[in-house]
Formats: structure tokens, C-alpha cells, sequence
């Protein structure tokens, strides 16, 4: 019996401390999705590029291991790696910041990172309100070089991005917002940090975020408030990357310009959210 108990004691501490392999996606082709803005991400984590005359903004370093998928859409779009002036994010978690501090190395970009977000980022995830004790979700620790806040605006040769707080699924989670003009026409654009409430998330009673509940709640209001002509997002599942990729040279209207897609899209985010929420309320 006591062998026993000491293998299970052995194997439970072994299994404490195999890091969790998170996917880093599929290559995808990089492309525009409507005037100066392009697709540089995987088929599942999107990164997004602003050009301008000016150099370029590069919204979401993905994973470490995603850098030089990212480096090379740009390439082959025809820009520079190097040209990368401003690097942003959507949220400080592994698989949207874990290449941050890879591309200020090899772009020397300007990192502007929302102020309840920051300290996750120069952390490397080890203050992070609920993987702070999950090694696997630990990635390389970045210095930001300059604090946002809820209403900042991002701009650089011409684009202007705002930066909205839409805190829940990290305290810091930001969503975008710019306007693009495409074949003479201006069009919104949104990008949604995100509303996932992941498993494990504790919406009621949670020491770590007293407030999380209630950061939902206003971050579904703020997107709500947003217009919005083309969505996109911090997953390429969410505003159906393939399908309308798949459709753009098929049809005669952009497939990303969907404004019902984006309402459906917080329509289902809100609905998730309140039944996890009832759920833990009543249980």
C-alpha cells in the first residue's frame, strides 16, 4: 500500500510540472483585408498589420514560436520585417503576447500594452489573475514602453487606432477600434479582445479579480456601443477567418464587411456569459 501511495505521490508531482503544449496554429495565407489593414496570422491566432507611410502597427505577437510565421506574411506581402514601428495587443495571455519580446528584439517596435494589463506582461504571466500558478501559460517577460488607458489613441502616419478597455477575460483586455478606407469608401473596423469566459473562471466570489463579473458586463456594453462595419478578432474563429477568406475572390461585396456577423458575435458572447454566470451563482 505504501508503494502504492508513493508512485501516485511521484506521478502527481511529475504531472504538476509537464507543461501543456499549447497549439501555435497552421500557417495561413497573409493577405488585405480592406484598405491599409492586413491579415499576418495563423488559422487560428490572428496578428494584424497597419501599414503606413510612416512604418507599421503590428496588432498581436501570437506565441514565440509564431514570430517567424509572422515575419514571413509580412514578407510576403512585400513589406519589412523591420519596418514594424508600434507592436499592440488584444489581451496579456501566452498565445496573443508570448512573441512580444522576440519581435522588439528583432524590430525594435515601441510596445504600448493597457495599464491593467502590464503587469502580466513584464511578468511573463506570473501575476495573471488565474493562471499566476500555471507554469504552461508562463511566457518570456517584456518590458512595455509606454502605458495605455481606456480611450488612448494609437497613431502613426495617418492610422488611428483607439485603444477600449473591455476587461474580463484579463483585467487588461483591449479591444480596437479604427477606420479604414477602402476603394474610396471609409469603413469601422473592430477587433474584439475577447469575452471567453475559459474554463475555470471564477465570475462569483473570485479573491483574485473581486470585479470580473461586473468587467464583463461593461466590456459587452462598450462593444455594443461600437459601430462597427468589419470585425475581427483576437481568433480567427470568430469572425469565421476561413470561410470568408474562402468567399473573398467569389464575391462581389468584401465578406469582411459584416456588421451582422459582429452583432451575432456579442449576441452569443453575452448569452455564454450570463448562463455562466446563473450557473455559479445558483450552484
Amino acid at each position: 500500500m505504501k508503494k502504492i501511495t508513493l508512485i501516485l505521490s511521484v506521478i502527481a508531482i511529475l504531472w504538476t510540472n509537464i507543461s501543456f503544449a499549447y497549439p501555435i496554429g497552421n500557417p495561413f495565407p497573409p493577405f488585405r483585408i480592406a484598405g491599409n489593414l492586413y491579415y499576418v496570422g495563423t488559422d487560428d491566432l490572428a496578428s494584424y498589420l497597419v501599414v503606413t507611410p510612416k512604418g507599421n502597427i503590428l496588432i498581436n505577437s501570437d506565441m514565440e514560436a509564431n514570430v517567424p510565421m509572422i515575419k514571413k506574411s509580412i514578407e510576403q506581402l512585400g513589406f519589412k520585417f523591420s519596418d514594424t514601428k508600434i507592436l499592440l495587443i488584444s489581451h496579456a495571455h501566452l498565445d496573443h503576447a508570448g512573441g512580444s519580446q522576440l519581435i522588439k528584439q528583432e524590430t525594435q517596435a515601441k510596445y504600448l500594452v493597457m495599464a491593467q494589463d502590464v503587469a502580466e506582461i513584464e511578468s511573463g504571466g506570473k501575476s495573471d489573475f488565474h493562471y499566476a500558478d500555471d507554469p504552461s501559460m508562463y511566457f518570456t517577460q517584456t518590458k512595455v514602453d509606454k502605458i495605455l488607458h481606456d480611450g488612448d489613441q494609437v497613431k502613426l502616419g495617418g492610422a488611428v487606432l483607439t485603444a477600449h478597455l473591455t476587461a474580463g477575460h484579463t483585467k487588461g483586455c483591449t479591444s480596437w477600434s479604427m477606420q479604414v478606407v477602402d476603394k474610396g469608401k471609409p469603413y469601422e473596423v473592430v477587433l474584439v479582445g475577447s469575452l471567453n469566459v475559459n474554463p475555470g473562471y471564477k465570475l462569483v466570489n473570485n479573491t483574485t479579480y473581486p470585479h470580473i463579473a461586473e468587467d464583463y458586463e461593461q466590456a459587452i456594453k462598450v462593444l455594443k456601443s461600437l459601430p462597427c462595419d468589419i470585425f475581427i478578432g483576437a481568433h480567427a474563429m470568430y469572425f469565421d477567418l476561413e470561410k470568408k477568406y474562402a468567399a473573398m475572390n467569389k464575391s462581389k461585396t468584401n465578406p469582411f464587411i459584416d456588421p451582422q456577423g459582429y452583432k451575432n458575435h456579442l449576441a452569443q458572447k453575452e448569452k455564454e456569459f450570463y448562463d455562466e454566470l446563473q450557473k455559479q451563482k445558483g450552484s
